[in-house]
């Protein structure tokens, strides 16, 4: 499988067999000035309806909405919904999140959305064991790097990917990726968008992966 960063929480994933999942898709404008995505998918995950991460519209093709809390089976891939906050005050500010958890080609991923808050005993019971997983790190909308360093030790990703943090083109009020990487070990920053995962070359060890946005 191959995970490309398109930008924000937005990732495009490509199985072997050529099935395109596209996470959280943004609108751009404002405070994003990320390229549009143009691209097409087969299954598009959405966390919550915010502009930044619900625009379906802009997904080329007919591509199949998981949303819900809860399990779906969506071209033979067994989706799972698990809910949560956009805030840690029971979405009060914020409303509701939605972390997306499925298995392709092996490797079990887990999309955090825009999570605001630390997990219940429960809701890491739900989530399961995990390989990849896809954590907001920049804080004031999510959580920040401090709880998101906590999350990824209590998950134990064998792969971690930051995503919803300030760059060039996010332009929000947050902070860079460099205060959650600040004091970790094997972080590898790579000059390109995109990682090949496969199943059976997963690391021993949790290693950071820091990817260039794609748009």
């Amino acid at each position: 499988m191959n995970i490309k960063w398109l930008g924000l929480a937005s990732f495009l994933i490509t199985l072997d067999s050529g099935t395109r999942i596209i996470t959280d898709p943004y609108e751009t404008g404002g405070d994003l000035s990320y390229r549009e995505i143009r691209e097409s998918a087969d299954i598009v995950t959405v966390s919550h309806d915010h502009f930044d991460h619900n625009n379906v519209a802009a997904i080329r093709g007919n591509p199949q909405i998981f949303r819900k809390v809860g399990k779906a089976d969506i071209e033979g891939i067994r989706f799972r919904g698990i809910a949560s906050f956009h805030d840690n005050v029971g979405g009060k500010e914020r409303g509701k999140n939605t972390i997306s958890r499925f298995e392709v080609d092996g490797v079990k991923v887990c999309h955090l959305g825009d999570l605001g808050h630390q997990l219940s005993d429960e809701q890491i019971s739900e989530i399961g064991p995990v390989d990849v997983l896809l954590v907001p790190v920049g804080g004031i909308f999510t959580i920040d790097a401090k709880i998101a360093t906590k999350l990824c030790d209590r998950l134990k990703p064998k792969i971690i990917i930051p995503m919803h943090f300030m760059d060039g083109k996010c332009h929000f009020p947050i902070a860079g990726v460099d205060e959650f990487l600040r004091g970790k070990e094997n972080l590898n920053r790579l000059d390109t968008s995109e990682i090949e995962i496969r199943s059976e070359e997963l690391p021993s060890v949790t290693r950071i992966v820091v990817l260039k946005s794609a748009l």
